[in-house]
C-alpha cells in the first residue's frame, strides 16, 4: 500500500450568511475535485432539501479535497446557535479552524459562540475576511472587531497571532492584500498547509475512535462518523463501543469503513490515526461514545453539549380534519420518528407524557425545532405543536433562573427607539448602542429567552423588514417575572364547513384574515387576528340572504384583502398558551386546544381561580 497522503483537519466558522458553504465549493473546485465537465449545484455541502431552500447550514457535514500531495478533511459548520450542538462535537475531530467574517457585517454573536468554543480547545484560527469586493467593505475595523472579539473570549498569543487573508469566496479569489479583486484560492491553501499542524496521532498505539456524527443508512444501518486519535483499524476487526464512564455499550465488528472524497463516502480498507472517516457494523453506539480495540477500557474525552433551553409538545392531531392528508398519525409513528430524531442529534432531549398521546421535544431554539417540525410533515406526519416554553433551572439558594440571550440588532436609525421600547417591554436590557455605518445602528440587548418567543413577526414589522436581529444563548441568569405576550386576540371560528366570501368580507373589519373563501374551517380553528385583545367567536360561513328585490350597488363584486399567510416558524411564534398549531404535510392551521367553547370557558374559569 502507498503511504497515506500528509494530512490537515480543519473546520470552516461563520456566521450564517458569510459565504462559508459558496467557499467550500470553490475550493473544491480549484482543488481539481470536480471534472471541469462535471454538473454541480452551486452549494454542493448543502445536500439537504431545507438547507438548499432556507439556503442555511443546519448540518456539519465532512468533506475531503487533495491539493498539491497534501489531504484536507473540512468540515462545514453551520452558522445558527440553535444547531451548535454539531459544532462543539466536530470542533473536537480537527486540529485548526478558518474564521470567515463578512467585510461590511463583520464579527457576529454566532461567530463569537462557535469561535470561543475552537479557542477553548486550542484550536489556531486563520481568518478570512470575505466578500472583499463588497461596496460598503470595511475590512479594517472588521479586522479590530475579530482582534477584540479574540481578546474577549481569552484567546492565548499564538492564537491572537493569526495569519489574515482576504478573499471573495463567490469570485474564487484569496489574498493578503486587501485591494486584490483577483486571483486563486492558492494563497487560502498554502495558509492551511503551514499554519495547521498535522493530526497529532499515534499511528502505534491501540485503535480509538471517538463518535462525533451518527446518521443512518437503509443498507448500512448506523454510520458512526468521527477521527481515529490512535492506532489502525481494517474491515472486520474486532471492536467495541464505550461509554463516557468506560461501560462496555456493545461488541462487533467494523462490517464498512468508509472514507470522504469530495461530497462522496468511498469505501477504505483501513484507516489510520488521523483519519477522518465512518464506521458501520454497530446497532446501539452512539455521539460520545469510543470504538476502540477489545483491549481499550479507558473511554477517549468528549466535549459536553449545552443544554437544551426551550421545549415544545408534540401531540397526536385531533382536529376534525386529522388523516386527511398524512399516512403517519398514530403516537407510536410519532414516539418512532421522534426516538430516532433524539438519537442523532443529541441537543434534543424526548420525554413521553403520562398519556402517551404527547411528547416534550425540547431543544436549542425555535429554529431547532422548526426544522424537526418540517423534515416531519415532509415524511407524512400529522402533529399538534404546542407554543415553545423555556426550560427553567434554580440556582444554589433554590430561586427560580431561566436562560437568557445576547441580542444583537441592527436597524435604521429612525426605528432604534421603537426597537429600544419593545425590548424593554419584554425585559430586555440595553447593553451596547453603536452606528454601524449606512445610516444603521447595531444595538445589543441581554434578554430572556421568554420575552423573545413570537417576537421576530412583529420586529420585522416595526423596522419595515428592513432590520436583522442575531440572537445567541448566554446564560441562566434570575426570572424576571412575568412578561406580556400577544397584544391582540384572535377570530374563532363558532361552526364546520367552508368558509365563504362575503362572511369573509364582514369579518375583515374586526381584524386581520388568516383564511381565503372556500377554505375548509371547523369549529374551534382560528381565522384571524382580532384588533382588540379580546378572543372573538365569528362565523366565516354565513350567505348572503336571497331576496326578490333588485337594486344598484347592492351586488357589487366582494374585494378581499389577500390573507396573512404565516410560516411553520411564525405560526409557532404566533399562537398563545392556550393554542396549537395544527401541522400536516399540506396545511398549516391555527386553533385554539379546545376546541368546544364551553370547555375553553371552564379551562379559563379554572386558570383564574388558580
Amino acid at each position: 500500500m502507498s503511504a497515506p497522503l500528509p494530512l490537515r483537519n480543519i473546520a470552516i466558522i461563520a456566521h450564517v450568511d458569510h459565504g462559508k458553504t459558496t467557499l467550500v465549493d470553490q475550493l473544491f473546485r480549484q482543488s481539481g475535485t470536480f471534472r471541469d465537465n462535471q454538473r454541480v449545484e452551486e452549494r454542493a455541502m448543502d445536500s439537504n432539501d431545507l438547507e438548499k431552500e432556507r439556503g442555511i447550514t443546519i448540518l456539519a457535514k465532512p468533506t475531503s479535497i487533495e491539493w498539491n500531495g497534501y489531504r484536507i478533511n473540512i468540515v462545514d459548520t453551520p452558522g445558527h446557535a440553535d444547531f451548535g450542538a454539531e459544532v462543539e462535537r466536530i470542533l473536537s475531530m480537527v486540529d485548526g479552524v478558518v474564521l470567515l467574517v463578512d467585510s461590511s457585517e463583520g464579527a457576529m454573536p454566532q461567530t463569537k459562540f462557535v469561535t470561543g468554543k475552537a479557542l477553548g480547545l486550542g484550536l489556531k484560527p486563520i481568518v478570512v475576511v470575505n466578500k472583499i469586493d463588497r461596496p460598503d467593505g470595511r475590512h479594517a475595523e472588521v479586522l479590530d472587531e475579530v482582534f477584540d472579539l479574540f481578546v474577549s473570549l481569552d484567546a492565548n498569543d499564538e492564537q491572537l497571532d493569526f495569519p489574515t487573508l482576504y478573499a471573495s469566496g463567490r469570485n474564487g479569489y484569496a489574498s493578503e492584500d486587501p485591494n486584490a479583486r483577483e486571483g486563486t484560492l492558492t494563497p487560502l491553501f498554502e495558509k492551511i498547509i503551514e499554519h495547521v499542524p498535522a493530526p497529532a496521532a499515534d499511528v502505534d498505539g491501540p485503535f480509538k475512535f471517538l463518535v462525533t456524527l451518527l446518521d443512518r443508512d437503509n443498507f448500512l444501518g448506523r454510520i458512526l462518523t468521527g477521527k481515529v486519535q490512535s492506532g489502525t483499524v481494517k474491515v472486520n476487526d474486532q471492536i467495541r463501543a464505550l461509554d463516557n464512564d468506560g461501560k462496555v455499550v456493545e461488541v462487533g465488528r467494523a462490517s464498512k469503513l468508509l472514507a470522504f472524497h469530495g461530497l462522496d463516502r468511498v469505501p477504505v480498507e483501513e484507516a489510520k490515526a488521523g483519519d477522518i472517516i465512518s464506521i458501520a457494523g454497530l446497532t446501539t453506539a452512539t455521539v460520545s461514545n469510543t470504538i476502540a480495540d477489545p483491549s481499550v477500557t479507558e473511554p477517549l474525552h468528549a466535549q459536553p453539549i449545552d443544554p437544551p433551553t426551550l421545549s415544545m409538545r408534540f401531540a397526536v392531531n385531533d382536529s376534525p380534519m386529522a388523516g386527511r392528508e398524512g399516512t403517519k398519525v398514530t403516537s407510536r409513528m410519532i414516539r418512532d420518528r421522534l426516538a430516532r430524531e433524539a438519537e442523532s442529534n443529541v441537543a434534543i432531549r424526548v420525554t413521553e407524557s403520562a398519556d402517551k398521546d404527547s411528547f416534550e421535544v425540547a431543544g436549542r431554539g425555535e429554529l431547532q425545532l422548526g426544522v424537526v417540525i418540517e423534515t416531519m410533515r415532509r415524511e407524512g406526519f400529522e402533529l399538534g405543536i404546542s407554543r415553545p416554553r423555556v426550560l427553567f433551572d434554580t440556582d444554589e439558594d433554590g430561586k427560580r433562573t431561566e436562560p437568557y440571550e445576547i441580542v444583537v440588532i441592527d436597524v435604521d436609525e429612525e426605528y432604534s427607539g421603537t426597537v429600544v421600547e419593545k425590548m424593554a417591554m419584554r425585559k430586555g436590557e440595553m447593553t451596547d448602542m453603536r452606528p454601524s455605518g449606512g445610516g444603521k445602528t447595531r444595538i445589543s440587548f441581554s434578554a430572556p429567552s421568554r420575552g423573545l418567543i413570537g417576537y421576530h413577526g412583529e420586529f420585522l414589522s416595526d423596522t419595515r423588514g428592513t432590520g436583522i436581529m442575531n440572537r445567541l444563548f448566554e446564560k441562566y441568569g434570575p426570572y424576571r417575572g412575568t412578561i406580556e405576550g400577544r397584544q391582540n386576540g384572535v377570530l374563532i371560528s363558532n361552526g364546520t364547513g367552508e368558509a365563504v366570501g362575503y362572511a369573509l368580507n364582514s369579518l375583515e373589519e374586526r381584524g386581520v384574515l388568516f383564511i381565503k373563501p372556500q377554505e375548509k374551517i371547523y369549529e374551534g380553528m382560528i381565522i384571524g387576528e382580532n384588533a382588540k385583545p379580546d378572543d372573538l367567536e365569528v362565523n366565516p360561513m354565513k350567505s348572503k340572504q336571497l331576496t326578490n328585490f333588485r337594486s344598484t350597488g347592492k351586488d357589487d363584486a366582494i374585494r378581499l384583502t389577500p390573507p396573512r399567510v404565516m410560516t411553520l416558524e411564525q405560526a409557532i411564534a404566533y399562537i398563545d398558551d392556550d393554542e396549537m398549531v395544527e401541522v400536516t404535510p399540506h396545511s398549516i392551521r391555527l386553533r385554539k386546544a379546545f376546541l368546544d367553547p364551553n370547555e375553553r370557558k371552564k379551562q379559563g374559569r379554572k386558570k383564574e381561580s388558580a
